[in-house]
């Protein structure tokens, strides 16, 4: 940890502890500058928020970018997969990527280690709440503590941090996901620094539990044989005797897609509680129900948060509907009668 009381200057800052930070605070270091790492909770550093799972179509080809650019996320995901994938085998070379499926605690795990033997990287738990300026540049930081922290360079890697907000159906509370405080206070200090602000949205799926799901009736999914590795610096043989955690199959129906038009107003997507874009490549259920009102079944992946947890994720299922929608909707996938909800989308 730093002292800040003694030591409290920079060459830069780095506000925010997930994917980015992360890299961007590694970088920074090797380079040989003196970094700051600031997080809200030092224990949730490289936590995967969403999907426990690295890469897909486009994600893919950019961990190896910047695996090629010396950075992380391919090592860290070779180090915390538990299943290894190439999407669209069946189709050509150009739209083939790789995806692997994460444990997010062993991911975690070599994330921190990395952040915390890295010379140089410095790592403060706290929350960012204003941006100081100097001759019209960045000049450090001040923080909810009170505390302030000079540097020539600020970085901020906020994510769904800033000025957070979680929509379940027409209910909405501040949070920068769900069980974690927003950063309050830095969307005020951008503002007065001139900058104007938009706002993203993003979604996630009920989580289920286990022992709860009829797997009987789900599609298995085994990882492959041969894995290729995200990073080329990780030895090929140390998959040799890895025990890979097959996923699952499960599509949507009829009775699904009614619950959900009948509901649509519910939505907070759909009843304009939110004002944001959303990612195109990941539309909610009930986006894909409106969009492609054709389609008689959607596909969708049940897939485990890591190797040693109860937690599954329905990827593809996420939605702004109410709770008691999340349950009938659930309820109404095939296997999935008796399942549990453990967290709500």
């Amino acid at each position: 940890m730093c002292s800040c009381s003694a030591e409290n200057r920079f060459d830069c800052i780095v506000t925010g502890g997930g994917h980015a930070g992360s890299e961007a605070a590694v970088a920074l270091a090797r380079l040989g500058l003196r970094v700051l790492l600031v997080s809200g909770n030092v224990d949730r550093l490289g936590y995967l928020s969403c999907n426990p799972a690295i890469g897909g179509l486009a994600k893919g080809h950019m961990v190896r970018e910047i695996d090629a650019l010396g950075g992380m996320m391919g090592l860290w995901a070779d180090a915390g997969g538990i299943q290894f994938r190439t999407l669209n085998m069946s189709k050509g070379p150009a739209v083939r990527a790789t995806r692997a499926q994460i444990d997010r605690e062993a991911y975690q795990k070599v994330l921190k280690k990395t952040l915390f033997s890295t010379p140089g990287l410095r790592i403060w738990q706290d929350s960012v709440t204003e941006v100081l300026e100097e001759n019209g540049h960045a000049s450090g930081v001040r923080t909810a503590q009170g505390l302030t922290f000079h540097a020539r360079h600020v970085l901020l890697t906020t994510g769904t941090f800033l000025a957070g907000l979680i929509h379940i159906g027409l209910t909405h509370l501040p949070g920068g996901r769900l069980g974690d405080a927003p950063a309050t206070g830095l969307s005020d200090s951008l503002r007065r620094l001139g900058l104007t602000l938009g706002r993203l949205k993003t979604g996630t799926t009920p989580r289920l539990l286990r022992a709860s799901i009829d797997f009987s009736r789900l599609e298995e999914q085994p990882g492959e044989p041969h894995i290729v590795p995200y990073s080329a610096r990780t030895d090929p043989d140390a998959f040799r005797d890895l025990d890979q955690i097959p996923c699952h199959i499960v599509y949507t129906n009829a009775e699904t897609h009614r619950i959900i038009r009948e509901n649509i107003h519910r939505s907070a997507m759909y009843s304009g509680k939110i004002h944001g874009t959303g990612p195109r490549y990941c539309p909610s259920i009930e986006d894909k129900i409106v969009r492609f009102a054709d389609k008689e079944r959607h596909q969708l992946f049940v897939e485990p948060l890591g190797r040693d947890t109860e937690e599954m994720y329905l990827q593809g299922f996420s939605t702004s509907l109410p709770t008691d929608v999340q349950q009938d909707m659930v309820h109404s996938l095939p296997g999935f009668s008796d399942a549990e909800i453990m967290r709500y989308a």
